[in-house]
């Protein structure tokens, strides 16, 4: 008996689907399936608990402060046994995590190395990094508050000479890969993509508050103008009420201080342009109270690309990622700097040099200013030529 040429493909599709069914899945790679005998983690990490020094370097912190952070962020990223295969333990994904942030090695490199799917690497990197910054932002990067300035500006007024100061602020280009269908808008004038981090930091290069994932083709004083920090503390609204500076009597407002790629404002103080400083000393000196108390802001940059070297390469995820990535650098810096003080977070205590320039600034910008922000900086150059 004959059949019907379209009951023979109903068949074989059939018994396609069916064979497709019977066959075995497979969770985990060959390789991989070694990782708890060969794995970075199982193989190397394990024997740095009786070296601190080696600890320090492989981890960047302390062996007490790995453990602290560990417990803070079990809840968060701790993952369920199944029947079909034990999870990777959070001790690991932690590791793997500030691998990651420190190296700048690619998912796919970290993933040799500890035996796992480049893939597992990306979702623990992403989901890692936000809790880092869930759980250690509201007490190590908090919202501002007016003790919050306060104290920055004694911090800058007794350490760095400038009173009135309660914050150094700056933006930089972090490179990442070309997101899709982004055209030009994350393209900067260095000629690669980026995302920009946008910061003020406090006397004691600790980030106060930072902004993440402006587009990299604005500058500076664009993204600090469309801040969610602008729209809540400065906007209509003064950072401290305005006081005397030392030995004089007319109040003067309190300022953040920045560079060329900032315009001039009431509550922000930029340096003159070099033409008109080498003409006029008072305004010389004047750059340079402004400048040696700028790079407060510029070496906590630079702290934080020495420390984590995600920063000295382009970050090869999408934009949402990245800025997890991030933010959770940022907030690490501030845990770190906190609990270990400055003795081991200056640039020149990690084990290699790296250029502090690492993180692209902004370039100049011409905005016109007004008549009150001239007279605000009139006031700071004629305290400073007393």
């Amino acid at each position: 008996m004959e059949i019907s040429s379209d009951l023979d493909v109903e068949e074989l599709l059939l018994l396609y689907a069916l064979s497709r069914s019977q066959r075995k899945r497979v969770w985990v790679h060959d390789i991989n399936q070694k990782r708890k005998d060969l794995g970075e983690y199982h193989r190397l990490c394990r024997e740095f608990a009786s070296h601190e020094d080696r600890f320090f370097t492989y981890f960047r912190m302390s062996q007490d402060l790995f453990e602290e952070l560990h417990e803070l962020l079990i809840p968060k990223i701790s993952k369920c046994t199944t029947n079909w295969r034990t999870p990777i333990s959070t001790r690991e994904r932690l590791v793997i995590c500030l691998r990651y942030l420190a190296t700048g090695d690619s998912h796919q490199t970290i993933a040799f190395s500890f035996r796992v799917g480049r893939l597992t690497v990306g979702g623990i990197v992403k989901e890692v990094c936000t809790e880092i910054w869930n759980t250690l932002q509201p007490e190590y990067m908090p919202s501002p508050t007016e003790e919050t300035w306060k104290q920055s500006e004694k911090g800058y007024r007794e350490t760095w000479n400038f009173p009135n100061c309660v914050g150094s602020v700056d933006g930089k280009h972090v490179s990442i890969k070309c997101p899709k269908n982004s055209g030009s808008e994350y393209f900067c004038y260095k000629k690669f993509f980026s995302v920009v981090l946008l910061a003020i930091v406090d006397p004691c290069y600790k980030f106060t508050v930072i902004d993440v994932g402006s587009y990299g083709r604005h500058s500076d004083s664009g993204i600090f103008e469309n801040s969610i920090f602008y729209r809540q503390y400065v906007h209509g609204k003064s950072l401290l009420p305005d006081k005397p500076l030392p030995g004089t009597e007319e109040p003067v407002p309190h300022v953040l201080i920045g560079d060329e790629g900032f315009a001039l404002k009431t509550y922000l103080m930029r340096p003159f342009p070099r033409a008109l400083a080498t003409q006029d000393e008072r305004k010389t000196n004047f750059n340079k109270r402004l400048c040696r108390t700028r790079r407060v802001v510029e070496n906590t940059f630079g702290i934080l690309a020495q420390k984590w070297r995600i920063f000295l390469r382009p970050i090869d995820c999408d934009v949402d990622t990245a800025i997890d990535i991030i933010k959770a650098a940022c907030c690490l810096h501030n845990y770190l700097r906190t609990k270990q003080g400055t003795a081991i977070l200056t640039p020149e205590s990690e084990d290699e040099n790296v250029p502090m320039r690492a993180l692209i600034t902004h370039r100049p910008t011409n905005r016109r200013s007004t008549t009150a922000a001239f007279e605000t900086r009139e006031q700071f150059v004629s305290y400073f030529n007393q």
